[in-house]
């Protein structure tokens, strides 16, 4: 392989190399990773198929106004005793014999129970488009709060990697000191103690890392490893200004899960309507077209006439005379399938009424039923009001808690930084010993961390508080 065969296979490999790398790691935005999940996840895809259902089944419903239209046919052999279908009369013979016909069926009135149906699956359909939004509602209100997640465990890595490079710091100094004979050995080894403890604290901050991520491309079902880009929320956190009586009426508003239970509570009203059709009278409009063929069927066609004795005689004196008859002459002839079934076609039109007098109380025990059934739907929405209240309550106070949490973290950062600084320069002087200094620098990374712990917990509880208002969208 010459020089330049390696060089070309070289990029090769390292375009190949480059380009896998980015497809199995690819960092996305908030509103990338949203679109993401709402054109790959099952359970918005579940939604709409059972939304596509609706739609079928509303159609379905409004296709009873059409008449029923429908031919039939039949073609049969007969032995025995049977009854002609062209002379109508009785035989015993083989008959082969067919039928044919249309019938049509369209109802004219029952009770507005169509009605009713067509406006129940309406609303059935309805209450399922805003089931979808539900699931997209809550989809992406569950990959905002694993992409903060992540965001967060990347915060407390560089937070646990930048305590580690002030240990190592610390320790390279010491062991300089170490190895001229200077300075007090123990605090040699309890920073390399301290070391250890960070790398620790790495690797238990970058399994959470990894597990945040998994998460995360669990709820947008892709195939590729995700990355975040946490530079777009590098902002200070500000107080949250809307009450939660204020979050909560706007959730009434704007939530797709209490539309849908609106609309369940409307089509249980017209299951209702439907049960009370039962009481009324069916009128509906029938017709048939009706016609037969019979392999006896014969045609007689008149060839002549002819003189014939009657076997009966006259006498005239003593002669006897027969007597004759004219008889008219007859050829027998088969009459064709198809001349049968134009000839023997037959009509009939109609009205008929079925009145419902007695059918063991069917009628009135579905009406109690569906009545039932609304009060229990009126339950479960005051249910699911109840519950989204306390919900909004716990959110606020949580959220609120969180802010002042974050402020006091914020000015307690800024105090051990201080402290840490003072005592950083102590102990490199020799005035104070490790333990002053170990303790200092510990305060000064717990603080951090709570801070960036706080910070996230009150992201997290405004963004579950813009769920609740309506509000999915932020950028």
């Amino acid at each position: 392989m010459t020089m330049f065969q390696k060089l070309n296979f070289l990029i090769l490999f390292l375009t190949c190399v480059s380009g896998f790398s980015q497809d199995s790691a690819r960092e996305l935005n908030l509103d990338k990773a949203i679109e993401l999940a709402l054109e790959n996840n099952l359970d918005v895809k579940s939604s709409v198929l059972r939304a596509n259902t609706s739609k079928i089944e509303l159609k379905q419903t409004q296709n009873i106004r059409i008449p029923d239209l429908n031919a039939y046919y039949s073609l049969g052999l007969n032995n025995g005793r049977s009854i002609d279908p062209f002379t109508n009369t009785y035989i015993d013979e083989e008959l082969t014999f067919s039928t044919a016909g249309l019938n049509l069926r369209a109802p004219i009135f029952n009770g507005f129970q169509i009605k009713n149906r067509i406006q129940r699956e309406r609303l059935n359909l309805k209450a399922a488009e805003m089931k979808v939004e539900e699931a997209r509602q809550e989809i992406i209100l569950d990959v905002t709060l694993a992409y903060f997640q992540v965001i967060n465990n990347i915060d407390l890595l560089e937070l646990a990697k930048t305590r580690r490079i002030a240990t190592k710091d610390q320790l390279e100094r010491l062991e300089n000191f170490n190895e001229e004979g200077e300075g007090n050995p123990a605090n040699y080894t309890d920073i390399r103690a301290q070391l250890a403890n960070d790398d620790a604290l790495i690797a238990d901050a970058r399994n959470s890392l990894n597990a945040s991520k998994l998460e995360l491309k669990r709820l947008l079902n892709t195939n590729f490893e995700v990355d975040v880009a946490p530079k777009q929320f590098i902002t200070e956190p500000r107080e949250y200004s809307i009450s939660a009586n204020e979050v909560y009426k706007e959730s009434l508003e704007n939530l797709a899960t209490f539309e849908v239970r609106k609309l369940r509570i409307e089509a249980a009203e017209e299951n209702i309507q439907i049960a009370q059709s039962l009481y009324s009278p069916e009128i509906s409009f029938f017709a048939q077209l009706n016609t037969n063929y019979s392999s006896l069927a014969r045609l007689f066609n008149e060839t002549g006439a002819s003189i014939v004795e009657t076997g009966e005689f006259v006498s005239v004196g003593d002669s006897n005379y027969a007597v004759l008859n004219e008889e008219t002459n007859f050829s027998e002839e088969k009459i064709p399938y198809q001349y049968q079934l134009i000839n023997n076609l037959s009509s009939n039109i109609g009205v008929s009424v079925s009145i419902p007098i007695f059918n063991g109380f069917r009628a009135k025990n579905m009406v109690a039923l569906q009545k039932i059934a609304l009060e229990d739907r009126k339950v479960d929405y005051q249910k699911i009001q109840n519950e989204f209240e306390q919900a909004i309550r716990d959110a606020h106070n949580d959220m609120q808690t969180a802010f002042e949490k974050y402020l006091v973290y914020k000015d307690q950062v800024k105090a051990y930084s201080e402290s840490f600084r003072v005592n950083e320069i102590r102990f490199n002087s020799g005035v104070s010993n490790f333990v002053e200094y170990i303790i200092s620098k510990n305060n000064l990374d717990n603080a951090k961390i709570n801070l960036a712990n706080t910070r996230y917990e009150y992201i997290v509880r405004t963004r579950i508080l813009d769920y609740y208002r309506g509000i999915t969208s932020y950028f």
